[in-house]
């Protein structure tokens, strides 16, 4: 009675485990079907609070575009603005614009109808131009932090070492670097797999809440972002530092007063906008994100993602004068 009982329970065990794995099969082949668009939540606040930032964010986002298609239009035309600095500040402008329509639309969208879709495509398409733009500027920031020090440190060279074939090379190599770079990096995220909950808790496709969803192991991605760093972070950080150490000394040197705050007053704005953009980045892929709220990290996004474009141009503009003569001097043309 015992041989049999134990073979009927081992019976029963072996069609117990049999009838498990017909029914399981379905539901681990619906598990790993492919995720085809994602849902981005956005900012879960009341009604009233969503048409107001709606309309505010609107509103920033006109201005973005008019202030850099402004500074765009400025260094093409007048003569004044024709030097390496304001060449510089309007591919700086183009990424601006490019960043901010890559980010602000969709998220307008998603604001007013309290969440929305996204293919998967789509989703991907933005977030590479977002890493490409954001690459961009690490890069421009860099190559303008070079020609304050060649400006300051080496005054009697610098027409020869900054000419115009050499500015349009340095601006080219900082846009096709960053485009690359983020090309390459891409073809890798794009084989990650994406097989179950197509949630976002964000208002656009980013790094970490898109690696949250996949069911890939993402240890060796997140490795090769950290490495992608690297060159596109921490090395422009080393570059600029670096610049202004040397642009502080030779400051320090001028022996009048007014001289130094001359010579301070032409990187003072650089300044501003590398510390704003570096510290915000810093502030959301760099230190610890554990015990971080996701409405803190969305919020910090927005600085660099909607607030810095428009800032930028307002910077370059409100504390120079030659961009506030040849605003004058165009307006002046255009009444008379």
């Amino acid at each position: 009675m015992r041989t049999r009982s134990a073979w009927t329970g081992a019976s029963l065990s072996r069609a117990t485990t049999w009838a498990a794995s017909i029914v399981s099969t379905p539901l681990e082949k619906t598990n790993m079907t492919a995720v085809t668009e994602f849902i981005l939540l956005g900012f879960q606040v009341g009604q009233n609070i969503r048409l107001l930032m709606f309309s505010l964010l609107i509103v920033i986002y006109g201005f973005t575009i008019v202030m850099n298609l402004l500074i765009i239009v400025l260094v093409s035309t007048s003569r004044n603005l024709h030097t390496p600095m304001y060449f510089f500040i309007s591919q700086l402008s183009i990424n601006d614009i490019t960043l901010s329509t890559d980010i602000v639309p969709n998220m307008l969208q998603i604001i007013l109808h309290y969440r929305g879709s996204i293919t998967f495509i789509a989703c991907m398409t933005q977030y590479y131009f977002f890493v490409a733009s954001e690459s961009v500027e690490c890069f421009l920031l860099t190559v303008m932090s070079y020609d304050r020090y060649v400006a300051i440190c080496n005054p009697l060279r610098y027409s020869s070492i900054m000419t115009w074939t050499y500015c349009v090379i340095l601006a080219l190599t900082s846009w096709l670097a960053a485009f690359c770079l983020m090309s390459f990096f891409m073809i890798t995220m794009l084989r990650l797999n994406f097989c179950g909950p197509n949630i976002i808790d964000h208002f656009f496709c980013d790094f970490d809440p898109m690696l949250e969803l996949s069911c890939s192991d993402t240890g060796n991605f997140r490795l090769e972002g950290s490495l992608l760093g690297v060159p596109i972070v921490f090395i422009p950080i080393i570059i600029i530092v670096f610049s202004y150490v040397r642009i502080i000394a030779a400051i320090l040197r001028i022996p009048s007063s007014s001289g130094r705050q001359r010579a301070f007053s032409t990187c003072s704005s650089h300044l501003i906008v590398v510390s704003m953009f570096f510290g915000t980045l810093f502030g959301v892929y760099v230190l610890p994100t554990r015990g971080k709220s996701p409405t803190i990290s969305k919020v910090v996004s927005l600085l660099y993602t909607v607030f810095t474009p428009l800032i930028n141009p307002i910077i370059y503009s409100l504390r120079n004068n030659d961009i506030k003569k040849a605003i004058r001097d165009h307006v002046y043309r255009n009444l008379r």
